[in-house]
């Protein structure tokens, strides 16, 4: 069944509070990634993707599920793996890992960390985050799973949980492998779980600089030196990959994610890298619609003790509208009803449907906002006879 209303994104009603947040595949209170879509400029990256992470409205994709090679921008998983690993308390910051003669042997980006030298976890981090080094990301590996084959394994494994779902990883680094694969969705969905679930360790991702055995890196991430708002996350860059990026921004209480990969260059990366961002903040703006528990309609019970029960908000439901339209907006509270007793305060029983000109649907729970028993002999009764006779107008 549906209810059908109507507001304008400029004079909506904001209704009362009347008492799962729900996640991008994440752990944030979003919409579906899938939910909200701009027409949008073009971008000379071979795949990107921008998307609002207050309401997951989507600004900008170009390929965005095609599996890629993501060079040092699959270290975010391996930090995902290792953030884990801390916040379970397996491991803790202080704790000295050993260096292997692998470890220190890789090639490319370097923490320039010594074979069979100790060396604390919060290093290690900070080595991968600012200076990207390949042979920290094996000693974690190594150290978390064994070796980097296995680790690899269960980077692949545990990113399907997590909603990465055309992710596959053969090596902790993002060293070229035709295996070493991920697509710029899955991207944005391990920013999203990254700042979601890890906002202890989040703030390392800004860090413009570190220092490990007198040597100073400087963070290859172009945006962290900008006054962007930029707080993260990544860069990437392999001959097969081309240049490519992961960052974050957070402006007003909004946050956008944006991937790109595939540039020619790091000017490039940096320059469309800027832009997209910009524009992303400059065209768009979130309103808020209903705050957490507000009733927006009512569905109707079967054998109940009573007929019927509000349908609530879940959390604070914002949508992404561009600047220069302000349509009204036509919301749609959906569910398969009518719902038969007993029903619990707080269960999910329907969907609120936002759609205006110009953008896909966006999608939200709607919980009850109320228990109903199920009703006894006389509402069962009058239930049955009340369904009866719908059927037999329904004939006439």
């Amino acid at each position: 069944m549906t209810a059908c209303f109507t507001c304008s994104a400029s004079t909506r009603p904001v209704l009362p509070r009347a008492a799962w947040v729900l996640g991008l595949l994440l752990g944030l209170a979003l919409s579906s990634l899938a939910g909200q879509r701009a027409a949008a400029l073009d971008t000379a990256a071979r795949a990107a993707l921008l998307v609002d992470l207050q309401t997951g409205a989507v600004l900008l994709e170009k390929n965005p599920d095609i599996p890629l090679p993501p060079a040092s921008m699959s270290k975010l998983m391996t930090l995902y793996m290792l953030f884990e690993a801390v916040a379970s308390g397996k491991y803790a910051l202080d704790d000295m890992l050993r260096v292997s003669d692998r470890a220190a042997a890789m090639g490319g980006s370097k923490m320039f960390v010594r074979a069979g030298e100790r060396v604390r976890i919060i290093d290690l981090m900070r080595g991968i985050i600012v200076q990207s080094g390949n042979d920290a990301c094996v000693v974690i590996a190594e150290a978390l799973a064994g070796s980097e084959e296995a680790f690899a394994m269960a980077m692949t494994q545990r990113g399907k949980e997590i909603g990465l779902t055309a992710s596959t990883f053969t090596n902790a680094t993002g060293w070229p492998h035709p295996g070493q694969r991920m697509t710029a969705r899955d991207l944005v969905i391990l920013t999203d779980r990254l700042i979601a679930d890890f906002p202890q360790f989040y703030p390392y991702f800004a860090e413009t600089e570190f220092t490990w055995d007198a040597i100073t890196q400087r963070n290859r991430n172009p945006l962290l030196y900008l006054d962007a708002g930029v707080d993260g996350l990544k860069t990437g860059h392999t001959e097969e990959a081309g240049y490519g990026l992961v960052a974050s921004a957070l402006r007003d209480g909004r946050r956008v994610a944006l991937v790109v990969t595939g540039l020619d260059s790091k000017r490039q990366r940096a320059e469309e890298s800027e832009r997209l961002i910009s524009w992303a903040f400059r065209e768009f703006r979130n309103r808020r619609l209903f705050t957490a528990g507000a009733q927006v309609a009512t569905a109707e019970i079967w054998l109940g003790e009573i007929g019927q029960v509000p349908l609530v908000t879940a959390r604070d439901i914002y949508v992404t509208l561009p600047f220069a339209r302000d349509a009204p907006l036509q919301m749609h509270a959906r569910y398969d009803g009518p719902i038969e007793a007993p029903i619990e305060a707080g269960q999910r029983i329907g969907t609120l449907v936002v759609e205006t000109d110009g953008l896909a649907p966006a999608t939200f729970p709607l919980l009850a906002g109320a228990t109903v028993a199920r009703g006894g002999y006389v509402a069962r009764v009058q239930a049955a006879a009340s369904r009866l006779l719908a059927r037999l107008a329904s004939q006439f």
